[in-house]
């Protein structure tokens, strides 16, 4: 452009950007971490919608090629509880056995249901909310894990959004109403 000076990057003057280290331990990392427990609970307020709308003969119906509602609970629970509460939190060996949360034969009352993913997520919030933000970028600290922390955590979150989702479109079949907009009925604070 005529009569403007252009100066080429990387001059002495020019700071060096920072370090991604450097950006999680600012607030940045912290308000990461609160995002992703405040999203938490509200894709767990959508699943209880759910599950609250939902018999129990369809909360276990399964279709061809599809997990029943209750299985996505279920695992849904062993998931956020050994990447979260364990790995991040409490520490302590997992005894979670991941096929038996798709077992066809397993049966739990919605209320049960209801329950257990309310407290295995009360317990994640926790501990994200108390998890330090500058161990962001430290390797997730459970063998087996080849991922930092902060990856560990976005692929939870995203996972419990992915069968949130797939809840949300069983529940509208078999209710045969629209959910509304569960998304915004439920405020998570």
């Amino acid at each position: 452009m005529p009569g403007v000076a252009y100066e080429a990057p990387g001059s002495l003057d020019t700071p060096e950007p920072p370090s991604y280290t450097a950006v999680m331990n600012s607030n940045a990392g912290t308000i990461f971490l609160r995002y992703s427990s405040t999203r938490l609970e509200a894709l767990f307020s959508w699943i209880d919608e759910c599950l609250g709308r939902l018999t129990s003969d369809q909360i276990w119906w399964r279709g061809e090629a599809q997990n029943s509602v209750g299985n996505l609970v279920v695992h849904l629970c062993g998931n956020v509880h050994e990447r979260i509460t364990l790995a991040l939190g409490r520490g302590g060996p997992s005894m979670r056995d991941r096929n038996a949360e798709f077992d066809p034969g397993l049966r739990r009352t919605p209320e049960e249901l209801r329950q257990q993913l309310s407290a295995t997520i009360s317990e994640a919030v926790v501990v994200l909310r108390q998890f330090p933000s500058e161990r962001l970028t430290e390797q997730t600290p459970k063998p087996g894990y080849d991922r930092l922390v902060l990856e560990n955590i976005f692929t939870v979150v995203e996972h419990f959004a992915v069968h949130t989702g797939q809840i949300m479109f069983v529940t509208k079949q078999m209710t045969q109403h629209g959910l509304g907009d569960i998304s915004r009925s439920k405020k998570v604070k």
